[in-house]
């Protein structure tokens, strides 16, 4: 019988078997064809056993033309009178498993009218899948049919690849786009996905950690994980001799690398933020797609953590520079690509302080990069009427009214008054002016002139003034009052009293209550 291949038979195999793009053919449904009539007779019944590629040989001594993961096909026509008596089958199987064989497939007739009883026992022997062809099946038909199951295969894994792209794009554009973005690429490959930091320190992460059923292995596979990301995040040399993260722009940077531990597949993308943040996911098995689809995760996240545009970031070192020169804000907002209205934002995230990537995340779902980390607030510069402010998932948010350039240090202020209401009352956002009444009766100049008269005994202290606002917003609760101005309760109780003494007024009686709360309003 002719020896038909679809490889070269000069090739000789690798330490690590070639696997191609195109998804393996489970064995299970090769057999479960009908017109092929295949029936496995020895071997273990696995169903994770999968067929790369179908060749066929009637060499005795296949392995220098096996690559891995084949089902070979043969005749028997090598197989010589006398060997079933001998080690010829146990010599012929053990080579083949030695190659990375998937399977063997024998085709009764015309040479052997029944597959040879020492082929069966050797097959068991060292767990190789043998599968009876018959006489009416063509080794041309079974290779028609794998490359048939590949290209459904294939089929189905463009599918889920193009569908996990367009759910990994949608959670981008959520109002949490770093753990949304992490979430569903866990949920498309089975696993967990995590953000790491320059400093090796996990930013947000989502999904289950596969291997962590058994004592000590989710911590076994985290560990081989953040092992994998310092290989492969990119490092420079700083000039005191220390090391320092650096990256490319624009998108994952080439070195990645994947690895196992404790059976389950873990891979690493360095982004290219030029800040050193390392994409790392675990997963169960090691899908063709799966890299495909992680990798349009670490464009996403790149995106999300570093700078969108350079003529964006060029726009903004330029106004920065003309601010500190001397112009005026209303002359360079221009060059931040707002209209004329702007709100600042306060935000404070329910979780530690935040870092550089939650405020990125945080503004790119506010609709700007203009962001600004101040201990555990996060201030965002925000064009009004850009898009609709809502309550962003994990921050408490404190916004200004809309206001001119000329105005931005005014609505910082206000942006900070509404983030402290936020926090006492426990709402999600607070906006500065909301439900405006009959204050709006009274001209801004005679208020505030009758502001400025009322407030005086106590304007030179700052910290009061600020004590009083905030201690009649809420209503006299001194516990409120505490938490919101981060002091303790009888800091405030001498503040109100020294107030009441200052002003010379009764600070229970309501109408005064009232009258101070205007003025306050328009100081």
């Amino acid at each position: 019988m002719e020896e038909t291949s679809t490889m070269p038979d000069a090739a000789v195999p690798g330490p690590a078997p070639a696997v191609p793009p195109t998804p393996p053919v489970p064995l299970a449904a090769l057999l479960a064809r009908e017109d092929l009539g295949l029936r496995q007779i020895a071997g273990p019944q696995d169903s994770a056993t999968v067929i790369h590629w179908a060749h066929t040989s009637e060499m005795a001594d296949p392995y220098p033309y096996l690559l891995g993961g084949e089902l070979l096909l043969t005749a028997g026509v090598h197989v010589p009178e006398a060997a079933g008596s001998g080690t010829y089958f146990d010599d012929y199987v053990s080579r083949i498993v030695e190659a990375g064989g998937a399977a063997l497939g024998f085709g009764v007739a015309p040479v052997h009218d029944t597959v040879p009883r020492a082929l069966v026992v050797a097959c068991d022997d060292y767990g190789l899948p043998l599968v009876e062809v018959p006489p009416r099946t063509t080794f041309s038909g079974v290779a028609r049919a794998v490359w048939q199951l590949m290209a459904q295969a294939r089929h189905t894994e463009l599918r889920r690849v193009t569908e996990a792209q367009q759910s990994l794009a949608a959670a981008a554009a959520r109002p949490d786009p770093v753990p949304s973005v992490l979430r569903q690429l866990a949920q498309r490959v089975g696993g967990r996905a995590t953000l790491y930091a320059p400093d090796g320190g996990e930013v947000a992460s989502a999904g289950r950690m596969p291997g962590a059923g058994g004592a000590g292995g989710g911590g076994e596979v985290s560990g081989a994980l953040a092992g994998l990301v310092a290989v492969v995040r990119p490092t420079t040399r700083d000039g005191s001799g220390g090391v320092s993260a650096s990256g490319g722009g624009g998108g994952p940077t080439p070195s990645s690398a994947s690895d196992t531990a404790a059976g389950v597949h873990l891979a690493a993308y360095a982004l290219g933020t030029g800040q050193g943040f390392v994409l790392g996911v675990a997963a169960p098995r090691r899908d063709p797609g799966d890299h495909t689809i992680a990798s349009v995760g670490a464009v996403l996240l790149s995106l999300l953590t570093g700078e969108h545009q350079s003529s964006t970031g060029a726009a903004r070192s330029s106004a920065l520079v003309r601010l500190l020169l001397g112009a005026a804000p209303e002359e360079v907002a221009p060059l931040l690509g707002g209209g004329e209205r702007w709100v600042v934002v306060h935000a404070r995230p329910d979780s530690p302080a935040p870092d550089a990537v939650t405020a990125s995340a945080l503004g790119a779902a506010l609709g700007s990069a203009l962001v600004d980390v101040d201990g555990d607030v996060v201030r965002v510069l925000v064009p009004a009427g850009h898009r609709e402010l809502t309550v962003q998932p994990g921050w408490t948010c404190g916004v200004s009214a809309p206001v001119g350039a000329h105005d931005w240090a005014s609505a910082d202020t206000q942006a900070g008054r509404a983030l402290s209401r936020a926090r006492a009352t426990r709402a999600r956002l607070v906006r500065h002016g909301e439900h405006q009444g009959l204050t709006d009766l009274v001209p801004p100049t005679e208020a505030a002139a009758h502001a400025r008269t009322l407030l005086s005994p106590i304007t030179a202290n700052p910290a009061l003034t600020e004590t009083l606002r905030t201690w009649l917003s809420l209503h006299g609760s001194w516990d409120r009052t505490a938490v919101a101005l981060s002091v303790h309760r009888n800091t405030v109780r001498q503040r109100i009293t020294r107030c009441a003494t200052l002003l010379s007024t009764d600070l229970d009686d309501p109408d005064v209550r009232m009258e101070l709360w205007f003025a306050l309003r328009h100081a």
